[in-house]
């Protein structure tokens, strides 16, 4: 899951940032409208959480222009106005969901996740394969009894691959859906991850590597 948080006051932002990459969520930053629209441009994302008073371009236009390229992130609106007629003009200009300033940081994330359950083909909240149980809301991962001690990166490459249900996900895929724009797309980040993560899974593996195509769980 790859989110784009925009917002001018840096310290919430950065806040969030933290907060939803201990989630599990590769997460970018931006300060004004006109650098929204630039990252939106280059890099795929799931979610935009999207301060709708922001400087340069405000959020409605933002939002507006989004829509307008057909862009795929579903669109999260914040605001400190939390009338009726703020919550509807946000939704007219093709917000998905509005959450009124202060929030609570679980009802952001619930709301995060639900987005992306939308934008995406049905998937069952707990995925299962063979004697593998992976929650994404609860961040916890079991096989065989065993809880799985996976880091942030290893929990979400699994969560794709077992989603994708037997599809073959490319490297330039995994690290453009579970890393931020900071990652080198030319470090081995993708097949370091996937060596540890296929240790922790123990046997038997069934994490397959396609030559020349990517990865993909086998059984599925």
């Amino acid at each position: 899951m790859r989110i784009l948080v925009v917002d001018d006051h840096r310290e919430l932002a950065e806040t969030l940032a933290v907060g939803l990459r201990r989630e599990g969520m590769a997460v970018d930053l931006a300060g004004d409208g006109p650098s929204a629209l630039e990252r939106t441009s280059v890099s795929r994302y799931d979610v935009v959480v999207l301060d709708r008073n922001l400087p340069g371009l405000h959020g409605d236009d933002v939002c507006r222009a989004l829509v307008a390229r057909e862009h795929p992130a579903r669109v999260l609106m914040l605001t400190a106005a939390a009338t009726i007629e703020d919550r509807v003009d946000g939704l007219t200009c093709g917000a998905d969901d509005y959450l009124p300033k202060p929030f609570v940081f679980a009802e952001l994330v619930a709301r995060i996740r639900a987005l992306i359950r939308r934008s995406q083909p049905a998937v069952p909240p707990v995925l299962v394969h063979g004697d593998l149980n992976l929650d994404p809301a609860k961040r916890v991962a079991v096989r065989a009894g065993r809880v799985l001690s996976l880091s942030p990166k290893e929990f979400a490459v699994l969560e794709l691959l077992l989603a994708a249900g037997g599809r073959v996900v490319s490297a330039e895929e995994l690290l453009e859906r579970a890393w931020d724009e900071e990652a080198d797309p030319f470090t081995n980040a993708v097949k370091v991850t996937l060596s540890r993560l296929r240790r922790k899974l123990g046997e038997p593996q069934f994490i397959e590597t396609v030559p020349q195509a990517g990865y993909r769980i086998v059984g599925a």
